[in-house]
């Protein structure tokens, strides 16, 4: 399979931009976005439950060009709350099978590149999801699997039972969510070739305070980069290149994003930030 492009753009907040409602608003900004390199859109069936996916689809049915061109992500297994049941989890053969066919049917189109199971599920049937996702690799539904907010021995177990090889673990790691970078995930992700994706990768609007905030601001004045574009940069340096999954559909911030994706850091600068994030020089 093809490698990931430096930044994937997460489709989770799409009902947040009503500038992009409706078929042909959505399918020139993902027009846009393939003009940038940036060809990879990562969804799931809880976004505006089901919605995200839906409007994704109808935008590749009013410009079917696109469908040629571009990437999806997808997940599943996450059930939210109703007034009669909890959340829960449903890695379920069926409930994963019919997902599968229910994304298709949403997005238009006809093949899944990436399909992730969302969250662990301390009930998976882990040999009986394998199998659906064997047979929808066979099929050709999907090109490829992965998973989402898995720690190592999850996703080992998963692993354990199919002969397909995970691709991705998607879970969150910005310059405020470091933890990974000190208790050996990083190094499981290196250890099993899977490719991190990484999700909120700005922190989730906790850069714009405290001491990262200035540290950010005087690195920028030396660099000439933005905030987004040193957060991203600070990511891509880590062992690996975790692909920052970005939350924010605004151009500014798109090209922003891209654009520390594509550049470097030196190592004092990466260290200057994670102390400024940790509040402690490194040990």
């Amino acid at each position: 399979m093809p490698a990931f492009p430096p930044l994937i753009l997460g489709m989770m907040r799409l009902e947040d931009y009503p500038e992009l409602a409706g078929a042909g608003p959505l399918a020139r900004w993902i027009g846009e976005q393939l003009d940038k390199g940036l060809n990879t859109f990562d969804h799931a069936d809880i976004y505006g439950g089901g919605s995200a996916e839906s409007a994704f689809g109808a935008a590749l049915a009013y410009a079917p060009s696109l469908k040629e061109q571009i990437r999806i992500i997808t997940k599943t297994d996450i059930v939210h709350a109703t007034d009669d049941t909890v959340k829960h989890y449903r890695a379920e053969p069926g409930y994963v099978a019919q997902a599968i066919d229910n994304a298709l049917a949403r997005l238009n189109i006809d093949q899944i590149d990436t399909f992730l199971i969302h969250r662990p599920d301390p009930l998976m049937d882990a040999e009986g999801v394998a199998n659906v996702l064997e047979e929808a690799v066979q099929a050709g539904k999907i090109s490829q699997i992965g998973v989402s907010n898995f720690l190592p021995e999850q996703w080992r177990w998963l692993q354990a039972n199919t002969d397909l090889p995970l691709a991705c673990n998607q879970s969150e790691l910005s310059l405020t969510a470091n933890a990974p970078l000190s208790d050996g995930v990083l190094e499981a992700h290196l250890t099993d070739r899977l490719q991190w994706l990484a999700w909120s990768p700005l922190g989730g609007g906790s850069l714009a305070k405290g001491r990262i905030a200035s540290a950010l601001k005087k690195l920028g004045a030396e660099t000439g980069l933005s905030p987004t574009a040193l957060a991203i940069a600070w990511l891509r340096q880590i062992p690996g290149n975790p692909i920052p999954v970005l939350g924010s559909m605004k151009p500014t911030r798109i090209d922003d994003a891209l654009t520390g994706a594509e550049v470097g850091m030196s190592r004092t600068d990466w260290f200057t930030l994670l102390e400024a994030a940790r509040g402690n020089p490194v040990p």
